[in-house]
C-alpha cells in the first residue's frame, strides 16, 4: 500500500498538470505521511540533492553547449559535414551532411534540442531548396539528434550519473555512449543512402578546394572543444567539471573573439535561457532525490524486483519488458525526470538479474531518447517541426523508417552490452 501511495499521489499530480518536480516533492511528502517519518527528513533530502559538487557539471555544460550551438559553431559544422561528403557526390548527399553535422555538434553541444534547432535550422532549408522533401529534412534531423542524448558531453549522463548516487562516474558514462551514439549516427546514414536512391534524391556537389580548406580551418576551433573535453578529462588534466568550466571559456572565446558574429548585446538572454535551464533541472533532482529516499524506505526496488521474477527469469525476456517499459514512459514523461524517476527503481532489479549499471544507463537513454522523437511529449519531434515548418501529423505518417532504424540500434545496444562497454573497458574506466 506504501508503493501505491508514493506513485498515485506523483502519477494524480502529472495528470491534473501539476509541474513534475512538484509532482514529485507532494508524492515524497505524501509516502513520508503515510509510513510514519518527519517531513524534515523529506527536507533535508531536496537539500542534498543538490548540494553535491558534481552538480557544477549541468550549468557548465548546458552554458558551454549554448555558446556553442548559438554562436556560429552549428554553422560551421554543417559547412564541415558538407566538405567531407561533398566530394563524394552521393545520392542524397546532404541527408548525409545532416547526420553527420548532428554528430559533430553533439559531441559539443550535449543536448539533442540544441542539435535540433540549430542543424535543422540550417540544414532543412538548405536541403528544400536543393529538392528534398520538408517533411523527410525534418525527419533526418529530428531522429539524427537523439546521438546527441548518448555521445559526450551528454547532460543525461550527468543526469544518469547523480540519479545512481554517484556511484557511476560521468567520465565512465561519456565513454561507454560513443560508439552506440556512432552506431546510430551510421544507421541512419545507411537509411538516408537507402532512401536517396529509392526515391531519386539530388546527388551531392563538392566544394572548390580554396573554399573546403577555408571551411576546415573554421570547424576545427569547434572541433577542440571536443578534444579539450574529452582529451583534458582521459589525460587526467582537468576533471569533468573543470573540463565544463574550460569548454564554457573555449566557446566564449571562439564564439566573440574568432567567428565574431554573435553580438555582445545578446550574451544576457542567452545565460538568462540557461539559468532558466540549470534551475528547472536541479529542482528536477532535488525533488527526486526525496523520492527516491522514500522509495528505498518503502523497499520499493526489492519488491518491484520480486515483481519482475514472477513474470520472468530469462534475462533477455526481461530486456525486452524493460525496453517496452521505457519506450513507453519515455513518449509520456520528459526525460530528465523519467531518468530520476526510473533509475532508483529499476537500477537495483536491473544488476539483480546481473546487468551492467553502464549498460543499463545507455538502454534509458536511449529508449527515452526514442520517446522523445514520439507525441506526446516529444521535445525534439515539436522543436524539429517547428524548424521545419511542418506539422506533427506530416511527420508522423513519414517517420516510422527512421524509428524502425532507431529500435533495431536499441536492441543492438540492449543485446550486446560489449557495445557499451568495451571502450570504458578498454581505458581502464571499468
Amino acid at each position: 500500500m506504501d508503493i501505491f501511495v508514493l506513485l498515485a499521489t506523483m502519477f494524480a499530480c502529472f495528470v491534473i498538470g501539476v509541474p513534475i518536480a512538484y509532482s514529485l516533492a507532494l508524492a515524497a511528502i505524501a509516502g513520508a505521511f503515510w509510513i510514519g517519518i518527519p517531513l524534515e527528513a523529506v527536507m533535508l533530502k531536496i537539500s542534498d540533492g543538490v548540494s553535491k559538487v558534481s552538480m557544477l557539471t549541468i550549468p557548465f555544460f548546458v552554458l558551454a553547449g549554448a555558446i556553442m550551438a548559438e554562436g556560429g559553431m552549428a554553422r560551421r559544422m554543417v559547412a564541415f559535414a558538407d566538405v567531407l561528403v561533398g566530394f563524394t557526390r552521393l545520392r542524397g548527399g546532404l541527408s548525409v551532411v545532416n547526420v553527420l553535422a548532428t554528430t559533430f555538434l553533439s559531441g559539443i553541444s550535449g543536448s539533442a534540442v540544441a542539435d535540433t534547432s540549430a542543424v535543422g535550422s540550417v540544414m532543412i532549408p538548405q536541403m528544400v531548396k536543393s529538392g528534398f522533401p520538408r517533411v523527410y529534412a525534418t525527419n533526418v534531423t529530428i531522429t539524427a539528434s537523439v546521438q546527441a542524448l548518448l555521445v559526450p558531453p551528454s547532460h543525461n549522463a550527468v543526469i544518469y550519473s547523480l540519479a545512481t548516487g554517484g556511484s557511476i562516474s560521468i567520465i565512465t558514462l561519456f565513454m561507454a555512449g560513443v560508439m552506440p551514439g556512432l552506431l546510430l549516427g551510421l544507421s541512419l546514414i545507411i537509411l538516408c543512402l537507402v532512401i536517396a536512391y529509392r526515391d531519386r534524391h539530388p546527388r551531392g556537389t563538392s566544394m572548390p578546394l580554396r573554399e573546403a580548406v577555408r571551411v576546415t580551418g573554421e570547424a576545427l576551433w569547434g572541433l577542440v572543444t571536443l578534444a579539450i573535453i574529452l582529451g583534458g578529462i582521459l589525460a587526467g588534466v582537468f576533471t569533468a567539471i573543470e573540463a565544463g568550466a574550460v569548454a564554457c571559456l573555449w566557446a566564449f572565446f571562439v564564439t566573440m573573439f574568432v567567428y565574431r558574429d554573435y553580438r555582445w548585446r545578446d550574451l544576457p538572454a542567452l545565460v538568462h535561457r540557461t539559468l532558466r535551464t540549470v534551475a528547472m533541472v536541479m529542482t528536477l533532482i532535488a525533488c527526486a532525490s526525496s523520492v527516491g529516499y522514500v522509495m528505498a524506505l518503502t523497499q520499493m526496488p526489492a519488491k518491484i524486483t520480486a515483481f519482475f521474477l514472477t513474470i520472468t527469469s530469462d534475462k533477455h525476456v526481461f530486456l525486452f519488458l524493460i525496453n517496452v517499459l521505457l519506450l513507453i514512459m519515455g513518449c509520456l514523461v520528459d526525460m530528465a525526470p523519467s531518468i530520476l524517476i526510473a533509475t532508483p527503481i529499476l537500477l537495483p532489479v536491473m544488476m539483480n538479474f546481473g546487468v551492467d549499471p553502464v549498460h543499463f544507463g545507455m538502454i534509458m537513454m536511449l529508449n527515452l531518447g526514442i520517446g522523445l522523437c514520439h507525441p506526446p511529449v516529444g521535445a525534439i519531434l515539436f522543436v524539429g517541426c517547428a524548424v521545419g515548418k511542418v506539422t506533427i501529423e506530416q511527420v508522423m505518417r513519414r517517420i516510422w523508417p527512421f524509428y524502425g532504424v532507431m529500435f533495431l540500434v536499441l536492441m543492438l545496444v540492449t543485446y550486446i552490452p560489449d557495445l557499451s562497454l568495451w571502450l570504458p573497458r578498454a581505458l581502464g574506466l571499468k
